[in-house]
């Protein structure tokens, strides 16, 4: 079994190019990748190159809607407060009519560009209405920070494992490790922590975005290869409160650009193939400090009974299609019911077999779907078990 993604450039980033061979219909060779050296190499005069991010309302890449376009600045932020509040056009996002079509980016997070390099920066903004500067409709951050601004004193920490899949270049619906006539890959088995060219399909892929977030400055944690054939995982986390989700979706911004520099597509979907294949989530790992304190596994059992109590409000949350991923296999639990348990990964919240011995620590909420929001998951757990 080959696979068009698992040969890779030098040095990505500095855009080297990238060629492979045909595989499953799949030819990225001659396509350039990134920007090339020489031109990251060119001075820019004391101007700084600002990019401005942000959540839009339709789809785009992925199954989610991310967009971003650049200022030039001449001088160095310290903080998002010191950046200007840009403006784009909402009626082309989905997010405002023709006639009254401007929405305001409002910045809220700073991360270094792994692409254009520094002194230039990824500048992560909320959407707020022009007059009032309220959250828009689409902006979930508001709701979720106000949930967190109630009891600061928790600490609450999230950990979330973000499952994707590396899809074909030319056919965004098609998993890359599947055939253009519907041939599947092996069996799932060998794909999961895996080493190997038919084993870890696109190491390429998984390896660049590791290290555009480290760049970055995102707060990832670690990577691994998934149980289906090119499905990965990344864990953004430990993070604050609401800067758990600030993370997260820049962490997904970077790995949409990685994709498109490498030549290939990426989803987020929960369950990107029919069949025998697991599908893709996002586990949300949570803990306040008081769980983390001796004593704290005693709050730990309570706040997943508060959850238990609360569970078809919080599946409504998290996730488009998450139906199709929650069918009690494939180490899901059913849609429609709440079991938690020590190690147990068939189990709505697993506890982990640390955290038991030593009656302290997290537990992990693996009901949310590779596709969910942070804001409403993150903000809906705080809710439910903490206020």
């Amino acid at each position: 079994m080959g696979n068009a993604c698992n040969s890779a450039p030098d040095d990505p980033i500095d855009g080297a190019s990238f060629s492979a061979g045909k595989a499953r219909g799949l030819s990225l060779a001659n396509m350039a990748v990134g920007v090339n050296e020489a031109t990251l190499k060119m001075q820019q005069r004391g101007k700084i190159m600002a990019e401005y991010v942000w959540l839009g309302g339709a789809v785009t890449t992925g199954g989610f809607d991310i967009r971003n376009k650049t200022k030039t600045l001449d001088f160095s932020p310290k903080s998002p407060e010191e950046l200007p509040i840009w403006n784009y056009d909402g009626s082309s996002t989905g997010q405002a009519p023709g006639s009254n079509s401007e929405v305001l980016l409002r910045p809220i997070a700073i991360f270094s560009d792994p692409f254009r390099r520094e002194p230039n920066i990824i500048v992560f903004c909320e959407t707020i209405l022009p007059k009032t500067h309220d959250p828009i409709a689409t902006n979930t951050r508001g709701h979720a920070k106000a949930m967190f601004d109630q009891k600061p004193e928790l600490v609450p920490w999230f950990g979330i494992e973000q499952e994707y899949t590396i899809m074909a270049a030319d056919d965004a619906t098609r998993p890359i490790a599947f055939d253009e006539d519907g041939g599947e890959p092996a069996p799932q088995g060998p794909y999961y922590c895996g080493a190997g060219y038919d084993s870890a399909i696109c190491r390429p892929v998984a390896d660049t975005h590791y290290k555009a977030c480290l760049y970055a400055g995102i707060t990832i944690s670690g990577i691994n290869a998934e149980v289906m054939a090119g499905q990965w995982e990344y864990q953004v986390g430990p993070c604050v409160g609401i800067e758990s989700g600030d993370h997260l979706w820049i962490s997904r911004y970077l790995m949409i650009r990685v994709c498109e520099m490498l030549g290939c597509n990426v989803t987020f979907d929960p369950k990107p193939a029919k069949g025998n294949w697991n599908g893709a989530g996002c586990h949300t790992n949570f803990s306040t400090k008081p769980m983390r304190e001796d004593g704290g596994y005693k709050v730990i059992i309570e706040a997943v009974e508060k959850l238990g109590k609360k569970h078809m409000e919080h599946m409504k949350l998290y996730g488009e299609g998450n139906d199709r991923r929650m069918t009690g296999g494939h180490e899901t639990s059913a849609m429609d019911k709440f079991s938690y348990g020590v190690a147990n990964r068939g189990a709505s919240i697993r506890i982990g077999t640390d955290t038991e011995a030593e009656q302290k620590g997290y537990f992990e909420d693996r009901r949310p779907a590779s596709n969910m929001d942070p804001y409403l998951v993150t903000g809906k757990v705080f809710e439910t078990t903490c206020l």
